[in-house]
């Protein structure tokens, strides 16, 4: 039904022979499509929040009884006219049409027995709650975030932390097969139903527009797969939402063997559309991703390690052994010297600079000191044999980086596999097959790798690092590896979005991306915690129903999401072995020995806006703020002294402190937002002009209001 026909039934409940006369205009009109893509706007979509307390004014669903499956009664909506804690019992109301008229209903519910549901036209107030995090990453690199939440209201809510920010978003969204893999109003879409394409546009229409209003419009990517049910009807829709973009669409083989279907041929294929905004275009790779030369150039790439180590136990006073000075020439870019471990005790001037030459110590970027991968002696050696060489100068941390071949390329040039061509001025090697000279293809409209079979390296891999645990086609991980690189593959830094995140290959890709290059890209995943249709019926039998605790542990988010980041960051799976096999793609880097990154996990919860307004729910707005602001270094979750200023943010929220505040952000050069507690236009002015000029104002809580009061008028529409 689309918002016009409800808008119509509700002029028939005061003017019946007016609302005839409007349908048959509507109806006539109607019959003049425009060339394009025609379909109806159903009506917003409705999602239920099982957990979330019962409050007056509330729209709730009533559950149907423990054991039993939801008939057409339970989707109806009704109002909570007022809640008795005491008793736990709720009065309920709603509109009815009878002869005549309208009249209201009333009736009595257990508070147990509802479910509180958000209408996508009703303003939501959003605040995030950590449930639990990893890290293994270096203490300045940022950390990943997933969000278990509806995708459309979770979109909202980014576009309070990063409207016109983000780099890319890829995502893999419902393909409409017709069998149970999506639901629209909270209700799976058969294939028999005759608006089942109809309602999945609408579906991808409205997440598009919050999309794009998330991507930097001067220079970022969308990247969408889809099969051959909806990639014609997802090419026009594409096409109408981003008018004036690039776009292209790839075909992608994921199964050479093909799939046998009656009277069709078997296919082997998916696609992926690419939409370049702005500047935007396809990064350089060593790999065309169809062309045999260029896939055997691609393998043959050689990986140089940064000595500095990262992620854990990467302290000095974790392994002192490891600390000791390497001197560097730097005109030419040679290392001189390899000198001995220091005491834990003693200081790094006890030893004296060179005249003319750098001493590099293992330092993080926010100056703490580190340890290096090898001890000075196994460093020698490869500095002997050519295996290091100096990077490049970083003037922001005024630091050389320096790299070496590890275990696993050393052994590949022993074998014979990666042959030595040469060697440069410093006596370093020059290895044929060198991924840092290789980038210079543009990949094909075709990609035909061994590497995007989505069974072996999608399905199979995710049997390793959860066994025992399914999840319906997962994307192959080389696949989405080769996507991100194409579209970020030349920002280190960039932010990555994906809201259908489902088993979260897209931050798994990213992660190794960076691992790939050192960069420190972040991503953002939105799941939500649905429980498959197979799964539903085995619950319903055993009395439980969405909200309760074993219901919730095998959905997507809790079951497979979470976990499969934790196993991929930390090497071992939920029943703590180690992870067998490795990144076959990616010079076989062993997976059990994880990666070096920081994720943290969410969960959406819904606020009301008195109670934020007035401060009373910081700890929960607290996540946004961090988001915000690049989510580093440490959070800043409670300022009941009126101010805190971490690494990356301030926050003030007692203005008569003004004073101490602006002190301490002058004297964090790294911070880059601060959020200002305040009512009054002139206090927040005058705070502004106080400022750094690098640092970017947002006034709490007006703007955390103003957006989504703003959003909830146009889901309206």
């Amino acid at each position: 039904m689309s918002r016009l026909s409800e808008l119509l039934r509700q002029v028939a409940l005061k003017d019946e022979r007016l609302a005839a006369d409007l349908k048959r205009e509507t109806d006539a009109l109607a019959e003049r499509r425009a060339f394009g893509l025609n379909f109806e706007r159903h009506v917003p979509e409705a999602v239920e929040l099982p957990g979330r307390p019962v409050r007056k004014n509330d729209k709730v669903r009533r559950l149907p009884p423990r054991g039993e499956t939801p008939t057409a009664e339970n989707q109806i909506l009704w109002r909570v006219a007022s809640v008795d804690r005491k008793a736990g019992t709720a009065t309920l109301t709603r509109s009815v049409v009878v002869a005549g008229g309208a009249s209201v209903e009333t009736t009595e519910a257990a508070m147990d027995d509802l479910v509180v549901v958000a209408e996508f036209r009703d303003p939501i107030y959003p605040g995030l709650i950590s449930t639990g995090k990893v890290e293994r990453g270096e203490a300045e690199k940022p950390y990943h975030a997933v969000i278990n939440a509806e995708n459309y209201h979770a979109l909202q809510a980014l576009l309070f932390t990063h409207r016109g920010k983000v780099d890319a978003i890829y995502i893999d969204p419902p393909y409409n097969t017709g069998a149970r893999d999506w639901k629209y109003n909270n209700n799976y879409v058969e294939g028999d139903d005759l608006y089942r394409h109809s309602k999945w546009l609408a579906f991808m229409e409205r997440r598009l527009i919050l999309a794009k209003e998330l991507l930097n419009p001067d220079s970022s990517v969308l990247i969408v797969t889809i099969d051959e049910k909806e990639y014609l009807r997802l090419g026009l829709l594409l096409e109408q939402v981003f008018p004036g973009a690039v776009r292209q669409m790839v075909t992608v083989v994921i199964n050479p063997l093909g799939q046998a279907r009656k009277q069709e041929l078997a296919r082997v294929e998916e696609y992926a559309y690419f939409v370049f905004l702005g500047s935007a275009g396809p990064t350089p790779t060593a790999d065309d991703l169809l062309t045999e030369r260029a896939a055997t150039d691609a393998t043959q790439s050689v990986r140089w390690e940064r000595l500095l180590r990262g992620g854990t136990n990467a302290r000095r006073m974790d392994r002192p052994n490891l600390f000791y000075p390497i001197v560097v020439d730097p005109a030419t870019k040679r290392i001189v010297e390899v000198g001995e471990p220091i005491p834990r005790e003693a200081k790094r001037d006890s030893v004296p600079d060179r005249k003319g030459l750098v001493t590099v110590w293992p330092l993080n970027t926010n100056g703490n000191e580190g340890r290096w991968r090898v001890s000075a002696d196994a460093f020698r050696a490869m500095v002997a044999r050519g295996y290091a060489k100096v990077g490049s100068y970083d003037a922001k941390n005024d630091r050389f980086s320096i790299s070496y071949l590890g275990r696993a390329q050393v052994a590949r040039i022993d074998s014979g596999e990666i042959k030595i061509i040469g060697r440069d001025e410093n006596d370093v090697v020059v290895v044929e097959g060198d991924g840092s000279s290789a980038a210079s293809l543009v990949a094909k409209t075709v990609w035909n790798r061994m590497s995007h079979r989505a069974g072996e390296h999608g399905s199979g891999l995710l049997k390793k690092l959860l066994p025992g645990r399914d999840f319906p086609f997962p994307k192959s991980l080389y696949s989405v590896v080769d996507a991100l690189r194409i579209a970020v593959g030349n920002r280190p830094d960039a932010l990555v979005v994906d809201y259908f995140a489902g088993s979260a290959t897209t931050a798994h890709a990213l992660m190794l991306l960076n691992r790939e290059d050192g960069g420190s890209r972040r991503s953002i995943m939105v799941t939500n915690n649905e429980v498959s249709a197979s799964e539903q019926a085995t619950l319903l039998a055993r009395g439980l129903r969405p909200g309760d605790s074993d219901w919730e542990a095998l959905g997507i988010c809790e079951y497979i999401t979470k976990p499969r980041l934790v196993a991929a960051v930390t090497g071992r799976t939920p029943e703590g072995a180690s992870v067998a096999g490795d990144y076959r793609f990616l010079n076989g880097l062993p997976i059990s020995g994880g990666l070096e990154e920081n994720v943290e996990f969410f969960t959406l919860t819904y606020e009301a806006p008195l109670r934020v307004s007035t401060n009373r729910e910081f700890g929960k707005i607290a996540p946004f703020l961090w988001l915000n602001a690049g989510s580093r270094g440490r959070r800043i979750d409670d300022i009941s002294t009126g101010w805190d200023v971490a690494e990356a943010y301030g926050v003030i929220a007692d203005l008569d402190q003004s004073e101490q505040f602006l002190k301490a952000m002058e004297d964090a050069p790294s911070v880059t937002h601060a959020f200002i507690v305040t009512d009054e236009d002139r206090l927040f002015e005058a705070m502004v002009r106080r400022l750094p000029a690098h640092v970017e104002p947002v006034r709490l809580y007006e703007a955390y209001l103003r957006n989504f009061e703003i959003e909830a008028g146009r889901a309206a529409r």
